[in-house]
């Protein structure tokens, strides 16, 4: 007896377990994405010095010479040694089969993180005395990352909570706790591009305002599973 009572027991037991984990939770899940719009005040600008010539050696040499100047105008300009780097090193032979003949080139890419926007014209006309002849591109960014996509991150999730409430409002329900949350979240800067200006036309031109800081937008984005009550 106790035996066939241990078994109904187990049985009723297991059978109330599975109807639990059967029974669904009424959820709606939506999308949230909330925006921070910032002045940026600092950049990241790419650029570099490249050579061509017949005699690899020369054409390093060339190349060196040009980078040590580039360097020196960078620290000349206040720029810390830890906000610049080299990024690229390049030295390889070409061919050229109209003329049947090699040439070789030599380039190298420095990327400086400018903390001071107001000098930027300053260090570029520099930069550009000293040689620089291809500037790639500038990166806009904001010291206070962070702390926009954290508003970033609240604001995605009280639009998410928003639509919620939004769509259930009408059916009599409301909105209950989280049961789960994604972050869809991408960090994307404008990249601005600039064209490779000749060492003459720098040099003569006067000092004038050259850069179009605008706007970055911080932006995150979230999916959320709400209960229904």
């Amino acid at each position: 007896m106790k035996k066939l009572v241990l078994i109904l027991t187990f049985a009723t037991t297991a059978m109330m377990a599975q109807n639990q984990i059967q029974e669904p939770v009424p959820q709606i899940s939506v999308s949230g994405e909330g925006k921070i719009k910032v002045v940026p005040d600092q950049a990241v600008i790419t650029l570099g010095v490249e050579n061509t010539g017949k005699d690899a050696t020369e054409v390093k040499k060339k190349n060196d010479e040009t980078v040590d100047a580039i360097i020196k105008a960078i620290k000349k300009n206040g720029i810390p040694t830890s906000d610049y780097q080299t990024q690229n090193v390049s030295l390889r032979k070409n061919y050229d089969y109209n003329q049947k003949k090699y040439s070789y080139y030599a380039n190298q890419t420095i990327s400086i993180h400018l903390k001071d926007l107001k000098k930027y014209d300053a260090l570029l006309m520099s930069l550009v005395d000293a040689g620089v002849n291809n500037i790639q591109g500038v990166e806009f960014k904001s010291s206070r990352l962070e702390q926009y996509e954290s508003e970033a991150r609240v604001k995605a999730m009280l639009d998410a909570k928003k639509k919620a409430e939004d769509y259930v409002s009408v059916l009599g329900q409301k909105v209950g706790k989280a049961l789960q949350i994604s972050d869809n979240s991408q960090v994307n800067y404008p990249r601005p591009m600039y064209k490779t200006y000749a060492v003459a036309e720098m040099a003569d031109a006067a000092p004038r305002e050259t850069l179009a800081i605008g706007e970055i937008e911080v932006t995150a984005n979230v999916s959320v599973s709400f209960e229904l009550k």
